[in-house]
């Protein structure tokens, strides 16, 4: 298949550009940038100068693939709400394209979306659209319903709130650099909140089964694991710097952790059983506490 790919030259999405590559597809990736446009002219991708915004020139190169899969977003969380609208914006677009073609089209969600404390799973759980405290994440999962009420073969890949490997910048990092901050690892109360868990490589995998797939409606958790206790994380995070553990008290989680205190607080566990079994996926790649061991945040020594 020939297949566009958004946000084509990131940690998640040049993986996918790779797997996509390797399993025999032509991709076209979607590049802002020089530099960008070089990362993926090394991984045998076609280049596709675009923004999102750009709805002329998208539609032009929507007309030449077999298939979308959306991996971009705006990761500023000063303005998540806005990120997020755009996200159900650029999705409706993308249905509006394909739909009646029969084309997939595969797009990005969060397991955050889900309602904590227990584990959920990719049929059963419903996400919170329209009710107070719903997470802005869900918009995307919005848009995707209205795609599909369009006849748009989407599917949903929920990513947890950890993909991790060589390379990541998201909050695995951000965790490192607020412990480097404050000369402390440190964990809400017990540390017995749990993150799910993918390593980059097994995320990209499910990415191309899932436009190989093309089920209608589908949702997917891209989940190896399914809750890492954060007082692990936090442990090998003060392994990594040389720094001491320590409980914090949830009054307290904001002055640490700053906005991002609610991730540090999240305790979700989510299953991948579906996902596994509907797609022959079979994640084969390190666990998050074996990364943080190597050498993939904190170099060789």
């Amino acid at each position: 298949m020939r297949i566009l790919v958004t946000g084509a030259a990131g940690f998640v999405g040049s993986a996918v550009v790779a797997d996509l590559i390797a399993a025999g597809h032509r991709v076209i990736g979607l590049v802002r940038s020089a530099g960008a446009a070089g990362i993926l002219a090394a991984l045998g991708a076609d280049v596709y100068a675009a923004d999102l915004r750009e709805r002329e020139n998208l539609r032009t190169a929507i007309g030449q693939v077999d298939a979308v899969v959306h991996t971009a977003f705006n990761h500023d969380f000063s303005q998540f709400r806005e990120s997020c609208e755009a996200d159900r914006s650029i999705i409706e677009f993308f249905g509006s394209e394909l739909a009646g073609s029969q084309r997939p089209l595969v797009v990005t969600s969060a397991i955050g979306v889900l309602p904590g404390n227990r584990l959920v799973t990719e049929a059963i759980d419903p996400v919170p659209l329209s009710s107070e405290g719903a997470n802005p994440r869900a918009a995307s999962e919005a848009a995707a319903d209205a795609v599909a009420n369009m006849g748009v073969s989407v599917s949903v890949v929920r990513l947890p709130p950890t993909v991790h490997g060589k390379g990541d910048h998201a909050f695995i990092p951000m965790l490192i650099g607020t412990a480097r901050k404050n000369g402390l690892a440190a964990y809400v109360g017990n540390g017995d909140n749990r993150w799910p868990a993918v390593h980059r490589l097994d995320a990209a995998r499910l990415y191309r089964l899932a436009v190989e797939k093309a089920a209608p409606h589908a949702r997917y958790h891209a989940v190896a694991e399914e809750g890492v206790l954060f007082r692990q994380i936090a442990a090998s995070i003060g392994a990594g710097l040389g720094l001491p553990v320590q409980s914090i008290q949830p009054e307290t989680a904001a002055v640490h952790y700053g906005w991002f205190s609610h991730f540090a607080k999240m305790d979700i566990q989510a299953s991948s059983d579906r996902t596994r079994a509907s797609l022959a996926w079979v994640p084969s790649g390190e666990s998050l506490l074996a990364d943080l061991a190597g050498p993939a945040y904190f170099g060789e020594g």
